[in-house]
């Protein structure tokens, strides 16, 4: 039906990048080291597509035929962030790297942060794991009102709260306001993300699944806005929408697990002509690698790898297929951030045999070989794997 689908597994990294000693990740590579941690890994569908071809993977031989074309790509933007590395999925290289607040947020930003929300006072301010954080302050949050603020490694401003306590709407309606007005330029900081919670039957505070980002717009088009220019309809599946600030959007579906994207792409890969696919399976990195756990990462490339063959069923020979990443986020090591990796590579067609199509420059590979294939002029600064 001559779609060209790119499949994001977030935070599956293949390898340290030569610069990883810049981000204190020397030592990091997921899906290696998770194989190495089991003992192996067991995913024979990945296997028949050439995963093992890629680079030794514990458990994981290389194929003698691989179904899929394979390789690994390089990041050359800098930084290590989900949006960093979609925009460069995206076409977008990019030169200038964004704001980070390892020490928490200067006072200056926290005070125009409670003038224009409204906020009395806030929790936190610091670098901080998501769940632990909500452990800390979460009895304090209930009851004082007051948001948690915190960072991370990535360049990001998250705003946790109950949510019986500041509603969806205005934990919204915050997150809003501080992305528009309080982190206004010359700031820089690529996403301002709503990280809602609940008290569970445990009486344990959980984060639930009504997290939304609010991103920076893109500072070029990217295979998105350009397949939208030009009449091809694009559907985004996931927090792509949110990474690229739903521009050049035909058809947005929002995702809350893996298994929910990967029905979404069996449905729009049925449905869709001509078109664009962009998914992203968050599961991975959300809920396995910020919070180091390797067993559960496991079984989530387990179940992924289960669904596979559905998937590549649902295409027919005119269609291609990207499977890759964005960056890394390595469970075995002492971090719970994400890790600056290569990212592994498979181009799926019927009717293609597999090929070594090596070490990659740029993840914005990915997007010249879209562009080559729905035949649209571009600038992009990448050679096109089709």
């Amino acid at each position: 039906m001559n779609n060209f689908i790119i499949l994001v597994l977030d935070g599956i990294g293949i390898g340290e990048l030569p610069d990883a000693s810049r981000y204190n990740d020397t030592g990091s590579n997921t899906i290696c080291n998770i194989a190495e941690a089991q003992g192996s890994l067991n995913l024979p569908n990945l296997q028949k597509m050439g995963l093992g071809n890629i680079t030794p993977i514990k458990g994981i031989t290389p194929a003698q035929y691989p179904l899929a074309s394979f390789g690994k790509m390089a990041e050359k933007s800098k930084g290590k962030d989900s949006t960093t590395g979609h925009w460069e999925l995206g076409g977008l290289q990019i030169d200038k790297d964004f704001d980070y607040f390892p020490d928490g947020f200067p006072d200056e930003m926290v005070n125009k942060f409670i003038r224009l929300t409204g906020c009395r006072g806030v929790l936190g301010n610091k670098a901080a794991s998501g769940t632990e954080i909500i452990k800390e302050l979460g009895d304090e949050h209930v009851k004082t009102g007051y948001p948690i603020i915190y960072t991370s490694a990535d360049s990001v401003f998250q705003i946790a709260a109950h949510e019986e306590v500041i509603p969806l709407s205005r934990l919204y309606e915050i997150c809003k306001i501080t992305r528009s007005e309080v982190l206004e330029s010359p700031l820089n900081v690529g996403r301002v993300i709503a990280r809602p919670f609940i008290t569970g039957i445990d009486g344990q505070y959980i984060r639930t699944v009504n997290r939304k980002d609010y991103s920076l717009d893109a500072p070029g088009d990217t295979i998105l806005d350009l397949c939208y220019k030009n009449n091809i309809a694009t559907c985004a599946i996931g927090k792509i929408n949110d990474l690229f600030n739903h521009r050049g959007i035909k058809i947005s579906e929002h995702s809350k697990s893996n298994r929910e994207g990967v029905n979404k792409i069996l449905e729009y890969s049925l449905k869709l002509k001509n078109s664009l696919l962009f998914i992203n399976l968050v599961d991975f990195d959300v809920y396995y690698g910020h919070r180091n756990d390797v067993d559960g990462f496991v079984k989530a490339l387990s179940e992924f790898d289960d669904q596979l063959p559905a998937i590549l069923n649902s295409l027919d020979e005119s269609d291609y297929i990207v499977i890759t990443s964005d960056h890394g986020n390595d469970p075995t090591t002492a971090s719970t951030d994400h890790s600056r990796e290569y990212v592994p590579l498979l181009f799926y067609n019927k009717r293609r045999n597999g090929k070594n199509l090596g070490i990659r420059k740029t993840f914005a590979d990915v997007s010249k070989t879209a562009a080559d294939f729905f035949k649209l002029p571009n600038e992009y600064d990448a050679r096109s794997f089709l």
